[in-house]
C-alpha cells in the first residue's frame, strides 16, 4: 500500500523509474552477452542500446546477485522446501531465470514491489507465451495485494516500507516462516528512510530462524564519485538514505550483526571481481567490447557493495569467502600528512581546461601547452580539438585558446597521446586515440614561435608538422609513456608500453634517436616488466623510471623500475619500496631531488583516494599524503588529469582530469588547482 501523501506517491514514481532504466541497461548487457538472459528483453518493454560503461556494470551487478543466490539454492539442495523473497523486484528476470535452468524444484520466489509495478509486470507475464508456459497461473490473483500467483511464484503489490501490510500480505501469499528464506534487496534499501530498511532488516531476522539476506547497492558518499554519485540521485528526486548512517562496507556489515543476523560477510565490487569470479570468465567479458573507460569502471565498482548475511543456516551461507589464490585488496593507507589545495586565481571560468585525457608540457619557463582530450567546448561534451596556453605573469596565470593551423586530419581529436617537448620551439606528439576501436595515431611535430612568452598567453602560435611513418609502431598506440633519456652522451626517446586496438596491453619499448626520431636497437638487460598502460614514466639519472601502471588482467600494479644505464646498454632495476606502494594507475609523476612524486590515480582501496605519495629513490621510504580540498567548491578527481611541476616553488599545477561516471554524468574538474608541496618536500 502506497503512503497517502502526494510527495510520497511522486517519490514512489521516482523510484520505479530507476527500476524502469535498470531493467533496459540489463537487457541491453545480456543483447552484447555479457550474461545470459532470453528473459530480459521481454520484461523490460522498451530497448536502448547502452555504454561499454554501462553494460560492465549491470554486468558486475548480475554476476554477484546469481553467484549468491546460485550458493543458496546449492547449499539448500537436499531441503524439503525453501523460499525465495526478492524486495523491490521490478521487471526483474530472476525467477524466470532459475525456472529455465531447473534451480526450483523446491524454491518458491516471492516477489514484491509497488502496486502499480506489480500489476504490470503481471500483464506483461499473462500476456507472452515465453513467460507465461514457465509459471502455471494458479488464479489466486485479485486476492488483496497479489497480483499474479502461480505454484512456485507469487508476485505481490504492496510498500516496502508498510511493514505490517507488508508482513500481512505475505503471509496470505503462504510465505512460510519457518523453511530456509533467502531475501534479496537489489538497490532497494538506500531508497527507504533508514529507520524503515532497519526494521525490515531487524523483522526478517527476527521472524524467519533460518534466513539469508542478500543486499547490492551504493557505498562511500564523501569521495569524489560518490560526491557525483549522490548529486545524481538527488536530481533524481531519489536520494540514497542509507550512505550517511552506513557509508561504508563496515557500517554496513555492522548494521546487519546489530540487528539480529549472526554472520555477515560483505565485498565492494572491485573485490568481488577479483576474488569470485574466475579468471577465464574475467578474461571473456573483458573483451566482448572496445573498452576504454577503466578508470570509471573501478571507481563504479568501488562505490557498490554486496552484502551476504545468514542466522540458523546449517550448513552456514557464506557465498563471498575469496578464493585462497586471488589477490584480494589490503586494508587503509596510513597518511603521513596533508597537501593544501587551492584554486588558481584568475583562471575561474577560463574556457578549454574542462577536460581529461589531455596532455599539458612546459614548453617554456612558466608557460604550458595543453592538447586533446575529452572535454567541453562551447557548452558541448566533445573530443577537444583546441589547444589551451597558461602563461604566468607577475605572480598569476592566465589562459587563452592558441591560434592555431591545425587541419582536421592532421591533429584527430586525439586522447591519451603524450607530448614530450624536445627544444625551445619543438614538441613531439606520439600515439593517442579517437575512439578504443580505431588504430592508434602517428607522430606529429608541434612548432610554436621561440619568444611565445614575450606577451601572453593570446600571442602563442602552434604550428603542426606530419611525420612520415617511421617507427610507425612506436606510436599506434595510447596510454604510453614517452621519455626522455640519453646513451652514451646522445639523446632518445623511450616510448614504452601503453595499448592499442588489438592488444589491450603492451609490454613492448622502443628507443627513437633524437632528432630524426630513427628506431635504435639498444640492448636491455635485468627482468622485464609485466605488460601495462596508465602508468607514469620519468626521467631520472639519464634513465628513465616507471611506476604503477593497470596490467594485462586490469588489476593496478605496485612496481617501480628503473631503466639505467649501462656502458653497452640499460638494465632493468627493480626499486623496492618500504612500506609497499599502494598498486594504482592514471596517475602523474615527477621526480625531485631524488624523490619519486606520485599524483593522484586510481586504486583498490575504497577508504581513501591516492592524494600524493613520495618515494624516497635511495632509502625506497613510501609516504603517502592526503590532498586537503576543504577550499574548493567541487569535487577534485584525480584520475586522466595532467600536472605540471613547478621546482623553483615547489608546486604542483593540476590541469583537468575527471570522466565519465557510470550512468551519473561526465564530471570535468572545472579549474586548474595548485598544490603547494613545500611542507612534504623539506630538503635534509
Amino acid at each position: 500500500m502506497l503512503v497517502g501523501s502526494s510527495s510520497a506517491v511522486s517519490l514512489s514514481r521516482q523510484v520505479q523509474g530507476t527500476g524502469g532504466s535498470s531493467a533496459v541497461s540489463k537487457c541491453s548487457a545480456a543483447a552484447r552477452g555479457y550474461m545470459q538472459d532470453r528473459f530480459l528483453r521481454l520484461l523490460a518493454g522498451r530497448q536502448r542500446r547502452r555504454a561499454p560503461l554501462i553494460h560492465r556494470g549491470y554486468y558486475i551487478r548480475a554476476r554477484a546477485v546469481d553467484h549468491c543466490v546460485q550458493d543458496f539454492l546449492l547449499k539448500t539442495q537436499s531441503l524439503a522446501r525453501t523460499q525465495i523473497l526478492s524486495l523491490g523486484a521490478g521487471f526483474d528476470s530472476l525467477y524466470f531465470r532459475l525456472k529455465d535452468m531447473g534451480l526450483l524444484h523446491h524454491t518458491v520466489v516471492y516477489e514484491v514491489d509497488f502496486p502499480n509495478v506489480a500489476c504490470q509486470k503481471a500483464t506483461l507475464i499473462k500476456g507472452m507465451k515465453e513467460l507465461s508456459a514457465l509459471v502455471r497461473d494458479t488464479g489466486g490473483e485479485g486476492l488483496g495485494t497479489i497480483t499474479f500467483s502461480g505454484e512456485d511464484y507469487k508476485l505481490l503489490g504492496v510498500d516496502l516500507s508498510e511493514l505490517s501490510e507488508l508482513e500481512r500480505t505475505l503471509e496470505e501469499a503462504g510465505l512460510n516462516n519457518e523453511i530456509p528464506t533467502l531475501f534479496i534487496a537489489e538497490v532497494v534499501l538506500t531508497y527507504m528512510e533508514n529507520t524503515r530498511s532497519d526494521a525490515l532488516i531487524q523483522w526478517a531476522a527476527e521472524h524467519f530462524p533460518q534466513a539469508c539476506f542478500l543486499v547490492y547497492e551504493q557505498v562511500h558518499p564523501e569521495d569524489p564519485f560518490g560526491h557525483v554519485m549522490q548529486q545524481h540521485f538527488r536530481q533524481l528526486n531519489t536520494a540514497l538514505h542509507s550512505l550517511a548512517q552506513y557509508p561504508d562496507c563496515e557500517a554496513q556489515q555492522r548494521r546487519f550483526l546489530g540487528k539480529g543476523w549472526t554472520q555477515c560477510s560483505v565485498m565492494d565490487m572491485n573485490e568481488f571481481f577479483t576474488c569470485c569470479i574466475p579468471e577465464d570468465e574475467q578474461q571473456r567479458m573483458q573483451t566482448l567490447e572496445p573498452f576504454d573507460e577503466y578508470e570509471e569502471w573501478h571507481l563504479k565498482c568501488s562505490h557498490y557493495f554486496v552484502l551476504a548475511a545468514s542466522k540458523g543456516m546449517e550448513p552456514s551461507w557464506t557465498p563471498l569467502l575469496p578464493s585462497v589464490t586471488a589477490p584480494c585488496h589490503a586494508g587503509p593507507v596510513w597518511m603521513a600528512g596533508s597537501v593544501p589545495a587551492a584554486v588558481c586565481a584568475r583562471l575561474s571560468g577560463v574556457p578549454g581546461l574542462r577536460r581529461y585525457g589531455h596532455r599539458s608540457v612546459l614548453i617554456k619557463p612558466n608557460v604550458i601547452l595543453t592538447t586533446g582530450g575529452f572535454g567541453e567546448e562551447r557548452g558541448q561534451h566533445c573530443r577537444m580539438r583546441n589547444f589551451h596556453v597558461l602563461s604566468k605573469r607577475a605572480g598569476y596565470w592566465e589562459g587563452a585558446c592558441v591560434t592555431q593551423n591545425i587541419p582536421d586530419e592532421r591533429w584527430d581529436e586525439r586522447l591519451y597521446h603524450t607530448v614530450t617537448c624536445l627544444s625551445d620551439t619543438l614538441a613531439l606528439v606520439v600515439g593517442g586515440r579517437t575512439s578504443p576501436s580505431s588504430a592508434g595515431l602517428g607522430m606529429l611535430w608541434l612548432k610554436f614561435p621561440e619568444n611565445c612568452n614575450a606577451s601572453g598567453p593570446d600571442d602563442v602560435a602552434v604550428e603542426l608538422v606530419s611525420l612520415q611513418p617511421a617507427a610507425e609502431a612506436a606510436a599506434l598506440r595510447w596510454r604510453h609513456s614517452t621519455t626522455e633519456m640519453t646513451f652514451k652522451g646522445e639523446q632518445y626517446l623511450f616510448v614504452y608500453g601503453g595499448r592499442s586496438a588489438l592488444e589491450p596491453v603492451l609490454g613492448d619499448w622502443y628507443f627513437l634517436h633524437v632528432p630524426e626520431l630513427s628506431y635504435t636497437v639498444i640492448a636491455v638487460e635485468g627482468p622485464v616488466p609485466e605488460s601495462r598502460h596508465s602508468h607514469s614514466a620519468c626521467s631520472w639519472e639519464g634513465g628513465v623510471l616507471i611506476a604503477g601502471g593497470l596490467g594485462a588482467a586490469e588489476q593496478p600494479l605496485g612496481s617501480v623500475f628503473l631503466l639505467r644505464e649501462l656502458e653497452h646498454g640499460f638494465q632493468w632495476q627493480t626499486i623496492e619500496t618500504h612500506p609497499p606502494l599502494v598498486p594504482r594507475y592514471s596517475h602523474t609523476a615527477h621526480v625531485h631531488e631524488g624523490k619519486l612524486l606520485l599524483v593522484g590515480g586510481v586504486w583498490f582501496l575504497a577508504s581513501s583516494v591516492p592524494g600524493i605519495t613520495v618515494i624516497d629513490l635511495v632509502t625506497g621510504l613510501c609516504l603517502d599524503y592526503v590532498i586537503n580540498v576543504e577550499h574548493l567548491e567541487w569535487p577534485l578527481m584525480l584520475h586522466n588529469h595532467s600536472s605540471i611541476f613547478l621546482r623553483n616553488e615547489k608546486e604542483l599545477l593540476v590541469i583537468g582530469g575527471g570522466g565519465n561516471c557510470f550512468s551519473f554524468g561526465t564530471h570535468l574538474n572545472p579549474e586548474p588547482v595548485s598544490l603547494s608541496l613545500s611542507s612534504i618536500l623539506i630538503s635534509h
